[in-house]
């Protein structure tokens, strides 16, 4: 190489190393979200909502043979016994044995009872869709109770990626084995 060449090399090789030496400087997020975005957002799942329970009512005035009552949370029930009481409900800490089985609003089954089996769940402790942990609480033992849940309080805009579709409203048909209270010692 030529003194000329290998000076200019050398002086390309320094300032490249420098460069490469100096720490990236963060990026600010990008965010899209602007106030119409956020419009737009609440508008669409007031659509949905309102949709869903379009189909949720059209559905309890099909079904003549049973009560549902609408619950606080979001939800309709219907229970098979007749006199409503708050006694025996489970609480915060007790343990509920519990079968269930899930249809959409067609009455197609989607998950049967064998498939899913009886499960034991100690109520607000563990993870269920927030309708069943809500529904468990207004049951009492022996008691079965058909629930009517929109899509927000079931599986919601994902689905569980394999039966249910998103913002599938759907009926479950639950009924409460056993209540192991809670108890402090």
């Amino acid at each position: 190489m030529k003194p000329n060449l290998q000076i200019f090399f050398g002086i390309f090789v320094l300032i490249f190393t420098l460069v490469s030496c100096v720490a990236p400087e963060p990026r600010r997020p990008v965010s899209h979200h602007s106030a119409s975005y956020m419009q737009e957002s609440v508008k669409l799942n007031r659509q949905i909502n309102a949709s869903e329970e379009k189909a949720i009512l059209y559905y309890i005035a099909q079904d003549s043979l049973k009560k549902y009552t609408s619950s606080k949370n979001g939800f309709w029930f219907a229970s098979n016994l007749q006199q409503q009481s708050e006694n025996n409900k489970p609480v915060v800490g007790d343990w509920v044995l519990f079968e269930y089985e899930i249809f959409d609003l067609n009455n197609q089954l989607i998950y049967s009872k064998d498939e899913i089996g009886q499960v034991s769940y100690n109520i607000d402790k563990e993870n269920l869709t927030t309708g069943l942990q809500e529904g468990l609480k207004l049951m009492r033992e022996g008691e079965e109770m058909q629930f009517l849940f929109p899509s927000f309080k079931a599986f919601g805009f994902t689905g569980d990626q394999e039966k249910i579709g998103i913002k599938q409203p759907l009926v479950y048909r639950v009924k409460l084995i056993s209540i192991n209270k809670f108890k402090i010692k």
